[in-house]
């Protein structure tokens, strides 16, 4: 297993604040889904044991559609979506990295995930959230 360390994260106005534990190396996807493609979103996928909340519970408001698997959690005072739970990984979250201070990360790789042909690639991604 890859040693973890705790990154810290949150959304613009601060006031959502989260903690991921994930090795300081990463691979990343960048999503060609309609709604990741219009955010930026890169995703850093993980399992719900390795994601704390520490702030901002009730600034929280929750976007689904299509199967309403996937909650996208967004901040209700900045509009930013820094982390949800996505229909891959139902397990796990989804930590954008951008909203993740990069200082505590030694190595970032950003590859291509296709998630506009999500029916046929979204399986590819269920072992992220895997507790080893």
């Amino acid at each position: 297993m890859t040693d973890t360390i705790s990154h810290n994260g949150g959304c613009h106005c601060g006031a959502v604040a989260f903690e991921v534990d994930a090795p300081a190396d990463v691979v990343v996807q960048d999503c060609t889904c309609s709604l990741c493609r219009m955010t930026g979103y890169l995703h850093l996928i993980v399992p719900a044991s390795r994601f704390r909340l520490v702030r901002g519970e009730d600034a929280l408001l929750t976007y689904t559609f299509n199967t309403g698997t996937a909650r996208h959690l967004f901040c209700k005072r900045c509009g930013i979506k820094s982390f949800y739970v996505p229909r891959s990984n139902p397990d796990g979250f989804s930590v954008n990295l951008r909203c993740v201070n990069r200082s505590t990360f030694e190595s970032i790789v950003i590859e291509p995930f296709d998630g506009a042909n999500w029916e046929v690639h979204g399986d590819s991604l269920r072992h992220l959230s895997l507790d080893p």
